[in-house]
């Protein structure tokens, strides 16, 4: 058996653009092997990353050792130490539980004409022009709306929860910034944290019923409730919420323009909807690797595993298993699921808690792009831009046309006027879910799959 490419390959331009070729590159080499340049196993088959991604015997844990963590990131390391990402068993739960409510089934239906009312504002804006950038003008604004509008956020402060986040997300996804940059991630982990909690404390306006805001209100009146573990939990929500369901439009959108087929399907069979969100999610992942580290010695997958080493799971090249999706490099939106579920929002007690809110996004952006947009295509003076990062998998920009209205042909045929969304925009048989993130490449930087 060859010796599989470091992982670290993958943050070159030209791999990005082929990433699930050199993913299958890597797999084929070894499905578990030792990176050395990483420090870390990584896994890539679809049996050893599910099955890691749940063994009682590796954690979530990222900071062992606080102090072993750069000065500069050192603060941010802090905060996300008291997140439910980087815990386990029995403080995972127990942070999960904080709020869960916000993300159960009814709690996300209710969002439904907010979504909508969010997407009709962006596609109306924007169809004068007969081009957007799909990043900027949806991708990025929609997500973080919703997000915002769950945690109260007053419209007014949003831009500012937009620019905190930004640098938070790009040190959560990226083990190889400067100190400077990393310095600005604590700094606006800590800008981030003061204004929640001075959202969180407000009196002169109440949280808006049924929000997070005044669930975690109500919680933060509590004598025993730790308010800064309260803060820490709805940052990550702000960051992940948004920052992973904005990868996800972006990397949906730009997969259906290059398999205009599987696009053209949807157009006539928008009850398949559901499943096309699942498989646009398998098909390229907005998040990439998911970060376990041994609690002792142990054997995974016939490898010796030692007490301390970390064990990289590599998400999207476990979508991309032939021996659990066959043809997987194939868009099929009818594609079985009784071979086994992608891990795009992870696996086990970390199953990602905002997985229902991100699939109904989805849902409802497709749906508004492929039926409200004539001829919708590529712009090819401006070639989709992918952000470097192992971690998270999305574009910096998507630039595309489309016909204008003013310019699209009238349709006489009410017949073939865009069908009502199915009711329910979740896949069969879901499990309960979290804003899915990232983790770290080494030991000691921050990540986010699942929560």
């Amino acid at each position: 058996m060859r010796t599989p490419s470091s992982l670290l390959s993958a943050f070159r331009p030209k791999v990005q653009e082929r990433l699930y070729d050199f993913y299958e590159e890597v797999r084929t080499a070894d499905d578990l092997f030792w990176d050395s340049r990483t420090d870390a196993w990584i896994a890539t088959g679809h049996a050893v990353v599910s099955s890691a991604a749940s063994h009682p015997g590796l954690s979530s844990v990222r900071y062992p050792d606080i102090e072993a963590v750069s000065e500069e990131l050192r603060p941010l390391a802090r905060v996300l130490s008291r997140q439910m990402l980087y815990n386990d068993a029995p403080e995972h739960p127990r942070l999960r539980a904080l709020i869960s409510k916000a993300f159960a089934p009814r709690a996300v239906a209710a969002l439904r004409a907010r979504i909508f009312e969010a997407v009709d504002r962006i596609i109306t804006a924007a169809a004068p022009d007969g081009r957007m950038d799909i990043v900027a003008d949806l991708a990025k604004p929609l997500p973080l709306t919703i997000i915002c509008d769950l945690l109260d956020v007053p419209e007014e402060d949003r831009p500012a929860v937009a620019a905190w986040s930004e640098p938070v997300a790009e040190a959560i996804g990226n083990s190889r910034l400067d100190a400077d940059r990393n310095r600005e991630a604590s700094q606006s982990m800590a800008d981030m944290l003061a204004y929640l909690r001075e959202l969180l404390t407000r009196q002169d306006t109440p949280p808006a019923p049924h929000t997070l805001r005044a669930m975690v209100t109500d919680r933060a009146e509590s004598a025993d409730q730790d308010l800064d573990e309260l803060l820490a939990n709805c940052a990550l929500l702000l960051i992940a919420g948004h920052e992973t369901t904005t990868h996800f439009i972006g990397n949906a959108t730009l997969a259906l323009l290059r398999n205009p087929d599987a696009a053209d399907q949807l157009r006539r069979r928008p009850e398949l909807l559901p499943a096309a969100v699942e498989e646009l999610l398998r098909y390229d992942a907005p998040v990439q690797l998911m970060l376990r580290r041994a609690r002792h010695d142990l054997d995974l997958a016939g490898r010796s595993v030692a007490e301390g080493q970390t064990v990289l799971l590599v998400c999207g090249a476990a979508n991309r298993d032939p021996a659990v999706f066959p043809d997987p490099h194939v868009l099929d939106f009818e594609r079985p699921v009784s071979g086994g579920r992608h891990m795009s929002f992870g696996h086990g007690p970390h199953f990602c808690l905002g997985a229902a809110l991100a699939r109904l996004e989805g849902v409802i952006v497709l749906e508004a792009l492929l039926t409200r947009l004539p001829a919708l295509r590529l712009d090819d003076t401006e070639p989709p831009k992918w952000q470097r990062s192992l971690n998270f998998r999305g574009l910096t920009r998507l630039d595309v046309t489309f016909t204008p209205p003013s310019a699209a042909p009238a349709d006489p045929d009410p017949a073939s006027a865009p069908r009502s969304l199915p009711t329910d925009a979740s896949a069969p048989d879901l499990a309960p879910t979290t804003p899915a993130g990232v983790c770290p490449v080494r030991p000691g930087t921050g990540g986010t799959t699942g929560a």
